[in-house]
């Protein structure tokens, strides 16, 4: 078996051959991919089981068993999200800026992929589908590591995809896996090699990669996500909110960890959204006075920074909107947080102030998602204030590069004086 190393020096040769592949090509290698994980379903859906039983075996925690699933629902998903990436515009090769610096010398910004990616990701067979659709059409190589939980179930699906990409007539290195745990150090020491690393983890996965690489990390380390109701808040709306948010998926870094509830609406809220939790099987943690309203467990000062990752919600109470923002900025991610309210002045305040990658109103935490943003998928979701920032998709995977036309100008000319710049736009 060749080396981490080896694998990444190989794709960044091939790299330039993968990024000129034609969208038509690209296209054509997605939809038989799609049509391969269909066609063997059964193998992976068996590979998946074993997982599932290894995982109960080596009692795995419910917030990562929970993830490790391959169904049909999930299969299901996953295509969707092909067919969505197929239907989507060529990410690479638009023109960003077109300016004629003068006659005869044109300069354009025309977007290119990345590169080499390499992805490290736990507990997803997911995940594994999205990056590599993600990647294949946005024209970059890309080095895939998942978690030891899913290895049958990433085995049985990468060789299924890798498998009918290269038979599409894709480059050879387009696409990687690499499995044992060794290989990540191997890989976060490929600097010059991959241009950029992507982390799906726990917190603590995600802190030890960008600790310990010198290659760029796009990511996020902590999904802890607010959602707030304000006084001007339809009630039976919010109940509906707080409820997704939390417990349509409650072990993704997009559900909420935390209920702020403005103190003049408490009264008549909390027992209304305490029931629906209690249905859903939601423990709810309050502070003093949501306990003196709703009965419910203690929260102490470290749940306001916790990130659950289950069926667990910490509440409190505050004093308008300035208060929530506050505690926001103050204890949150930068992820994605919500406020309920009718009162769109207030939620202009809210959504101007909290400083997260995504800001709601009116809407569950749980729509911070790359398919659900209409960008196919998603190979993650990135909390940092550089771009890309929030669900990364196909743009987020494509840089740019300039290209000068000329005709036969030299900077002399210029510095001397004998020709003059004239910076003319032209239509993109």
């Amino acid at each position: 078996m060749p080396s981490v190393r080896d694998v990444a020096r190989k794709m960044k040769l091939e790299s330039p051959q993968m990024a000129a592949t034609p969208v038509e090509l690209r296209n054509a290698a997605l939809a038989a991919m799609r049509d391969a994980l269909l066609a063997n379903k059964d193998a992976i859906f068996a590979a998946n089981r074993e997982d599932l039983a290894a995982a109960e075996t080596n009692h795995v925690a419910p917030a990562v068993a929970h993830r490790l699933l391959f169904d049909e629902r999930k299969l299901a998903d996953v295509c969707a999200g092909i067919d969505s990436l197929i239907g989507l515009p060529d990410p690479v090769g638009r023109t960003l800026l077109a300016r004629e610096l003068d006659e005869g010398l044109v300069l354009r910004r025309v977007t290119c992929p990345i590169g080499v990616i390499g992805v490290i990701f736990e507990a997803r067979p997911d995940a594994l589908v999205q990056i590599s659709a993600l990647c294949v059409k946005s024209g970059n190589c890309a080095i895939l590591k998942g978690g030891s939980e899913t290895a049958r179930s990433n085995r049985a699906i990468f060789s299924v995809l890798r498998a009918a990409a290269l038979e599409a007539g894709l480059p050879d290195a387009c696409l990687e896996q690499v499995e044992a745990h060794a290989d990540v150090s191997e890989l976060l020491g490929c600097t010059g090699l991959v241009d950029l690393l992507i982390p799906r983890g726990s917190n603590a996965f995600v802190r030890h990669v960008m600790d310990n690489t010198n290659i760029p990390v796009m990511g996020h380390a902590d999904g802890l996500c607010h959602v707030y109701v304000h006084e001007a808040a339809d009630l039976a709306k919010a109940v509906r909110i707080c409820v997704d948010a939390k417990a349509q998926y409650p072990a993704a870094c997009n559900a909420a960890e935390t209920l702020l509830v403005d103190r003049p609406i408490a009264g008549r809220f909390l027992p209304q959204v305490a029931a629906a939790y209690a249905e859903a099987g939601v423990t709810l943690r309050g502070s003093d006075d949501v306990r003196a309203i709703v009965d419910c467990e203690p929260a102490t000062e470290a749940d306001w920074d916790t990130e659950y990752l289950a069926l667990t919600i910490s509440a409190r109470l505050v004093d308008g909107v300035d208060d929530a923002i506050a505690h926001i900025n103050a204890h949150g991610s930068h992820h994605t947080d919500a406020i309920v309210t009718e009162d769109d002045a207030v939620a202009e305040r809210f959504m101007a102030l909290v400083d997260s990658a995504g800001v709601y109103q009116n809407a569950s935490t749980r729509f911070a998602d790359g398919f659900r943003y209409g960008f196919g998928a998603e190979v993650g979701i990135s909390t940092g204030k550089m771009p890309p920032r929030g669900p990364v998709g196909l743009d987020g995977l494509v840089t740019y590069k300039y290209l000068l036309r000329g005709s036969g100008q030299v900077v002399g000319d210029y510095a001397s004086g004998r020709n003059a710049f004239h910076f003319r736009d032209l239509e993109a």
